[in-house]
């Protein structure tokens, strides 16, 4: 909303809604919530009510599709938290149709994140099309479907297809069930988009490796030390000389706080700069101020003209926060 978008092109997703932001949602005036628990549907229902509102709902349903990406991004198969399986979502879409304060406009489907495969969406259409078969039945009728995002970007050597191909595939396994598609694109649009810049702080051979330490960490780009994802790492200047095999670190005390480990590279030397690529999406969002570590700065670059868009916090706004009670002193 702060961004500009309209109610009517938001949809609600998450598997944790609170009280107070499903009554902001329905306040709004959203396109639709994405119910993930048949206790959250009960809870919005019953928001509804009180509000004198009705809710616009679709079900998240977990179709049980390898998603064939990392575990820690995936969503689609039944041992994950996210929505409902298909026999549980049948059930709820029955309740929801006996609910008083809900409207069934959609449905809604996840299956993971950085896909680089199209046979895991089309598989998860098929087996939406014979759940929406059997809701039919049922006298139920639907205005949306809504696939999530997923499409994956090239961080190392994936292949993942083009937009263009991703939404031919889509449009083509789903266009006997007249429903307008719904997609929730991220990574694929800002992933490549950013860089983390970083500069080398000293460099460190010990008998077994050598480290080159710069000054960004886990803090700053968790994904590398969460699950292990590559960024390819480039000097901002390139220099002739010998290739290293190094580990790139920060500064943080945790020995997971890597970028890169074995990681063949030019020889660099302190002062010298480097650039994470592909940190745009999943980057900052997720970024901290562990280890009492202010956030850095948001630099937008468009051709050869910059903006700072978020400035560097620094440590009077990091504990500004705190108080300490006079009880204590």
């Amino acid at each position: 909303l702060k961004a500009g978008i309209r109610p009517g092109n938001i949809v609600y997703s998450g598997v944790g809604k609170t009280t107070k932001e499903i009554d902001m949602a329905l306040d709004a005036e959203i396109m639709m919530f994405n119910c993930e628990s048949a206790s959250e549907l009960e809870a919005i229902n019953h928001r509804a009510g009180i509000l004198g509102k009705k809710a616009p709902i679709a079900i998240r349903v977990n179709p049980d599709v390898d998603a064939q990406t990392h575990p820690y991004i995936s969503t689609g198969m039944k041992d994950n938290k996210f929505g409902i399986d298909i026999e549980g979502s049948l059930k709820a879409y029955l309740h929801a149709d006996r609910m008083e304060h809900v409207d069934i406009v959609g449905i809604d489907c996840h299956i993971g994140s950085q896909l680089t495969q199209m046979a895991p969406f089309v598989d998860a259409i098929e087996r939406l099309k014979h759940l929406i078969k059997r809701l039919n039945e049922h006298g139920m009728t639907f205005k949306y479907l809504d696939m999530g995002g997923g499409l994956g970007i090239t961080y190392n050597d994936e292949t993942p297809p083009d937009p263009g191909v991703y939404g031919r595939t889509i449009k083509e396994a789903a266009e006997t069930m007249g429903l307008r598609l719904i997609f929730e694109p991220g990574r694929v649009i800002v992933g490549n988009a950013g860089i983390l810049v970083s500069e080398v702080l000293y460099k460190k051979p010990t008998p077994e490796k050598t480290f080159v330490i710069v000054d960004a960490g886990m803090n700053d780009l968790i994904r590398p030390s969460l699950y292990n994802a590559y960024h390819e790492i480039l000097p901002l200047r390139h220099k002739e000389g010998d290739i290293q095999r190094v580990d790139i670190v920060g500064p943080i005390c945790e020995s997971s706080d890597f970028l890169a480990k074995a990681r063949e590279i030019e020889t660099l030397s302190r002062g010298d700069r480097i650039a994470v690529m592909s940190a745009g999406a999943y980057g900052f969002t997720m970024a901290s101020t562990y280890n009492s570590r202010p956030l850095p700065p948001e630099i937008l670059v468009d051709g050869d003209h910059y903006n700072v868009i978020r400035s560097r916090l620094d440590y009077d706004a990091l504990v500004s926060g705190e108080i300490i009670p006079d009880t204590v002193l």
